[in-house]
């Protein structure tokens, strides 16, 4: 059953569903109700599909899909496993073809008696295969996989694989060998259940633990399984992605296989698309854009139907652009993210409009104020559609750009250096194919700001023929234009006599009058100019009282000019800082009304100096002079020193080391340390007293300090008026000194033409501390110039030599170490790597496939006299929908393969020998033979997908 509303149609794979004429399917208040399910005709793709008169929406996709468990292609009996006691063996399963989830069990020799999985045996719920790490007489009989469909819950059962001991003895003791582990690289999705399987062969049967490289510890959500064989992280989130390593321990040694855990998640949005009504012939513009890992496609949808990039129409990524809109762009858009995981839908209409412009809803204020010499903008934003063409007037007048006057694209007018002549009623007209409309508003003129410029004007209309001279007076006196610093400047023509005023002062305020004189007549006119700017500095700072950490100040105002003082900050300035500081007074904000204040959280026996800075509306004033300099009282020291520690040194010595206390903490005058340390377990503590500020180190000599002996200690700073507060106690340890024996029964054994295994006792009973134990190895025992060094930190009494020369002789020894040095070596040992694995690969490699049994045959590989001895070949089985590595060990040149004929698989071979693993064969790759259709689930639209046996 699925849901959904409104006026409503379902598709399957993208064909409408006639439901007037279909006997089994029908909907119901918008759900989808289908009887009498067949896999042939229900399988596939359901889509919900909404429409009105508006446009059409499609749902999210929904996919119906059978599970089921096809039978074992052969039901014969399987070839008898023969393997030594003590060896590990792995019994395939080879499940068949199938659809759902599969679990996996094995009985032995017959029914009920199932495998119980322990530390020995492991089944595989990603193969179905087997795994016994060491095989025990017990073991012996017939084993049949159990396939188990977990949607259909059919059961199918393998034919009997025979499990025979071999008579030519026990196989002895080797190290682990992981045969079950996951790929290199998994994908998680957000909040599944992800399970790691990792299991090895080995004698004695191997360990397994798990541990995240990066050394993060795991959350309690985690989960360990069949004897550490699983590792089960729910609910998986960002934070459980890294690398994951598990581990396969015996006495013979360890192996590790690692894998990284990738954090995908389905589509969210963030950012989506909205309704849009737009002009005809605009543009539009809709993005959308979604989070999700692996990251997502987008693709668009108009009324329910797929859009392809046309002439008009781009798509790119989640951006939609579609240029000149026309009427017929109108309807229902979705925005489509899908990743693997996912797919999501974002929805909206656009609705192309036509109209006449109209100012109803942004007409110009009809009283607009602007400050003379500033930038007023008048903005004109009519309805219409498509977009108007406007123009400005200034009463009758029809204004055209000029150096002050710019006209922009979108209708708005900006007049730049306001003066008086600018005051007026200005109209903007805006018409297009379908009207006209204006709107007016009237301009006038205001105060202005210290440091800006103004044009007063002062223009005649008379004869051309009359002599016409401008002056003008400032507060009653002329103004001498030759003598003035720059600030006036006469501007205009014969008829025009402006008065240009630069970076205006606030002595620049005042009564100005433009005087005309003509050959017939005298006139004059007058403006009164008001200049505003911020505060002037306070005056008379004072400190009225002082303790040691807080100063009482108090103030004179400075002038207001012309806006009133608002505020108030106070500033201080120490031998210690970097010019002028902000401080935290109280009140915290200083009203414009008050003149005194309380600075606090100042630093005690400190020289500061104060100043007050005013505000108002213009901006900062310049700050006030500063006070004289006042020293905080003195106190005990409230800091202790930090970073207390130590140690290392020479033999009988305690070294302690701190941070030492700035100067602005010392809080008085003769500062000192005062060192306190006593032997772990001890109650009495030893003082030592350093009367030097700057000193960060001590170091305590005396012959009876056992070596690497833990101590408790503790520093204080003190003055000439008391003990500040003791630091928290820190472990410091003695120094100590280097081993005093070299490690025994030291044994070297090649493991292979590279490799050299080296182990040892580990030191017990010796007074001094081991952090751990190096090996030095060399070729020449003449010359025995150290060419390697391992190193292993903690109680190891093993190493391997890697990366050596084949078939060469070594010497060497092994010594303890600690933080004083390495102590005496052993006694130099010899080894010699084996001789080198052939560098030939197997040639004439042949396979037949008959069913999903596949059939190798090779020429064997023959070793040379410089080179190991072919003891068998490894067979290496690679699997591409599960990206797992299978191999088989073999001393034929031939061996046989169960596979899946369903699957691609890539196989290559290499010689066995002492020195190693052999060159590779070329790979072989087995195509599969038949295609089968896996129907995928991805679904995250409210439409809940049915799956049905078949």
């Amino acid at each position: 059953v699925f849901s959904c509303e409104a006026k409503l149609e379902w598709s399957l794979n993208g064909t409408l569903i006639d439901l007037g004429n279909d006997y089994r399917r029908h909907m119901s208040g918008g759900n989808l109700i289908i009887s009498n399910l067949e896999r042939n005709q229900d399988t596939g793709i359901y889509q919900c599909i909404a429409y009105n008169t508006w446009g059409t929406i499609v749902s999210r996709k929904a996919s119906l899909q059978f599970a089921y468990l096809d039978t074992f292609k052969t039901q014969m009996v399987r070839s008898a496993v023969n393997v030594r006691e003590g060896q590990g063996v792995v019994l395939l399963c080879g499940p068949p073809a199938h659809s759902g989830e599969l679990t996996f069990a094995w009985i032995f020799n017959e029914y009920p008696y199932f495998v119980q999985q322990d530390s020995r045996r492991f089944i595989s719920q990603e193969t179905g295969s087997l795994y016994i790490a060491k095989v025990e007489p017990s073991d012996v009989g017939n084993y049949t996989c159990v396939v188990n469909n977990t949607v259909t819950r059919e059961k199918m059962l393998s034919s009997p694989t025979p499990l025979v001991l071999r008579s030519d003895g026990v196989m002895g003791e080797y190290e682990p060998k992981i045969e079950v582990h996951f790929p290199d690289s998994v994908p998680a999705a957000k909040d599944s259940v992800i399970k790691l399987e990792c299991f090895a062969l080995g004698n004695p049967v191997p360990e397994i633990s798990w541990r995240r490289t990066s050394g993060v510890p795991f959350p309690s959500k985690v989960k360990m399984k069949n004897s550490n064989g699983v590792l089960e992280i729910p609910n998986f989130q960002q934070e459980d992605a890294g690398t994951y390593e598990c581990v396969a321990e015996n006495r013979r040694g360890k192996n590790a296989a690692r894998g990284r855990l990738s954090f995908h998640a389905k589509p969210h949005w963030l950012q989506t698309i909205d309704d849009t009504a737009l002009s005809i012939e605009e543009n539009l513009f809709w993005e959308c854009k979604a989070s999700g890992k692996p990251k997502p496609s987008y693709s668009w949808l108009r009324n329910g139907q797929p859009l392809t990039a046309e002439d008009r129409l781009q798509i790119e990524n989640g951006a939609l652009s579609v240029a000149a809109l026309n009427l017929s762009d109108s309807g229902m858009y979705q925005c489509v993210a899908e990743n693997k995981h996912g797919i999501i839908y974002s929805s909206a209409q656009l609705m192309v409009l036509a109209s006449p412009p109209s100012f109803s809803k942004s007409p110009l204020r009809a009283l607009l104020k602007a400050r003379s010499g500033s930038t007023v903008t008048l903005e004109c934003k009519p309805r219409a559609a498509p977009p108007a063409i406007s123009l400005w007037k200034k009463g009758n007048e029809i204004l055209q750009r000029s150096e002050r006057i710019t006209l922009l694209s979108n209708g708005t007018l900006q007049i730049a250096n306001i003066s008086k002549q600018d005051a007026g009623s200005y109209t903007c007209i805006a018409k297009n194919q379908f009207g006209t409309a204006s709107t007016t508003g009237k301009l006038i003129i205001t105060e202005i700001i210290v440091g800006e410029s103004i044009v007063l004007p002062c223009q005649i209309a008379c004869d051309p023929a009359l002599d016409v001279s401008f002056s003008w007076a400032f507060n009653g006196q002329l103004i001498d234009f030759q003598q003035d610093n720059g600030h006036f400047e006469r501007v205009g023509g014969s008829i025009s006599g402006d008065l240009m005023i630069r970076n205006i002062q606030l002595n620049h305020g005042g009564k100005y009058v433009c005087l005309i004189d003509t050959d017939v007549d005298s006139l004059s006119t007058s403006a009164i100019l008001v200049v505003k700017g911020p505060p002037g500095p306070p005056d008379k700072v004072s400190v009225e009282e002082i303790t040691d950490s807080t100063a009482q100040l108090s103030w004179t105002a400075g002038r207001d000019n012309g806006s009133p003082i608002t505020g108030y900050s106070v500033q201080a300035r120490t031998p210690f800082t970097v010019g002028w500081q902000a401080v935290d007074t109280v009140p915290e904000i200083i009203n414009g009304n008050m003149l005194t204040a309380t600075v606090v959280d100042l630093n005690a026996w400190v020289e500061y100096e104060f100043r007050v800075v005013a505000r108002n509306d213009v901006g900062l004033g310049e700050p006030s002079p500063p006070s004289d300099k006042t020293r905080t009282e003195d106190t005990i020291p409230d800091t202790a020193p930090t970073d207390v520690g130590g140690g290392g040194g020479t033999k009988s010595e305690l070294v302690i080391t701190w941070e030492p206390v700035p100067e602005e903490l010392q809080n008085g005058e003769g500062f000192g340390y005062i060192i306190a340390y006593r032997q772990t377990g001890t109650v009495m503590w030893t003082r030592a007293v350093i009367s030097t500020p700057g000193v960060s180190r001590y170091t305590f000599r005396n012959d009876t300090i056992p070596a690497f002996s833990p101590f408790d200690v503790k520093v204080a700073a003190y003055n000439n008026r008391g003990e500040g507060p003791f630091s928290s106690i820190a472990s410091v340890y003695s120094a100590e000194e280097v081993p005093s024996a070299a490690p025994k029964r030291v044994v070297a054994r090649s493991v292979s033409a590279v490799q050299i295994e080296v182990v040892w006792e580990a030191l017990r009973a010796i007074p001094e501390r081991v952090l751990g134990y190096e090996v030095v190895y060399w070729e020449d025992d003449t010359k025995p110039d150290t060419i390697g060094k391992v190193r292993l930190t903690g109680n190891h009494t093993a190493a391997n030599l890697t990366s050596l020369r084949a078939d060469t002789a070594y010497y060497l020894s092994v010594a303890a170490f600690n933080t004083a040095g390495p102590g005496p070596q052993s006694a130099p040992i010899n080894s010699t790597t084996k001789k080198p694995p052939p560098d030939r690969p197997p040639l004439n490699i042949q396979w037949t496939m008959v069913g999903s049994t596949l059939s190798l045959h090779w020429d064997p590989v023959v070793a040379t006299e410089t080179e190991s001895k072919v003891t068998g070949y490894l067979v290496l089985l690679k699997r591409h929908r599960y990206n797992d590595m299978t191999t088989i060990l073999t001393t034929k040149t031939s061996v046989e393969l169960s596979i899946s004929a369903s699957d691609n698989y890539l196989i290559q071979i290499k010689a066995m020998s002492e020195g190693g693993e052999g060159a590779s064969s070329e790979p072989i790759h087995i195509h599969k033979s038949s295609e089968f259709a896996v129907l995928s689930t991805c679904i995250s639209f409210p439409l809940q997908p049915l799956m049905k046996p078949k």
